[in-house]
């Protein structure tokens, strides 16, 4: 029997790569979904370079990931504030999935950093990183996931750092 290889250029993961596989792209976008919109707020929350985050964000407003909206202080000029479109609110699945391995897979000896609830927002129920309902969330047959998840810090917020991985940047 012949193995049939997937066409790399008509492959949506490589298409979806293109746009939020570089390791700050998705980093901005996890931002942005936790209210995050100035240019300033970007960079004091990631650390990231200037220059570095200007070229994401603009990679991320032309894939229609994000939106630039004009905005302007008492005697300031007009700036542009990033807002996720529909596009990019959609990545939150996304999102919530590779924490959700992160947890599982290199999570700090203490706990996960970020606790995600599953449910109605009046729900209180208790936090865990794995709920049965994630699973359904992710794939979309549940209601809005922006309406049914919520996250809270962990125990290890600020104790786990990035292992080394060769040739990363």
């Amino acid at each position: 029997m012949e193995t049939r290889r997937i066409d790399p250029v008509n492959c949506s993961v490589a298409r979806a790569l293109s746009v939020v596989g570089e390791r700050w792209s998705l980093l901005i976008v996890r931002e942005a979904l936790d209210g995050a919109r100035r240019f300033g707020e970007f960079h004091s929350r990631l650390g990231i370079a200037r220059n570095l985050l200007a070229t994401r964000l603009e990679t991320l407003v032309t894939a229609g990931v994000m939106r630039r909206v004009p905005y302007q202080d008492p005697g300031d000029r007009q700036r542009f504030a990033y807002e996720l479109t529909e596009q990019g609110r959609a990545l939150r699945p996304t999102l919530v999935a590779l924490l959700e391995w992160g947890d599982t897979y290199l999570a700090d000896p203490q706990g996960p950093s970020v606790i995600v609830r599953h449910g109605p927002s009046t729900m209180r129920a208790p936090a865990t990183s794995r709920s049965r309902s994630s699973s359904s969330a992710l794939r979309g047959t549940a209601t809005s996931p922006r309406k049914t998840s919520a996250a809270r810090p962990g125990r290890a917020r600020a104790s786990w750092k990035a292992p080394e991985i060769p040739g990363s940047y």
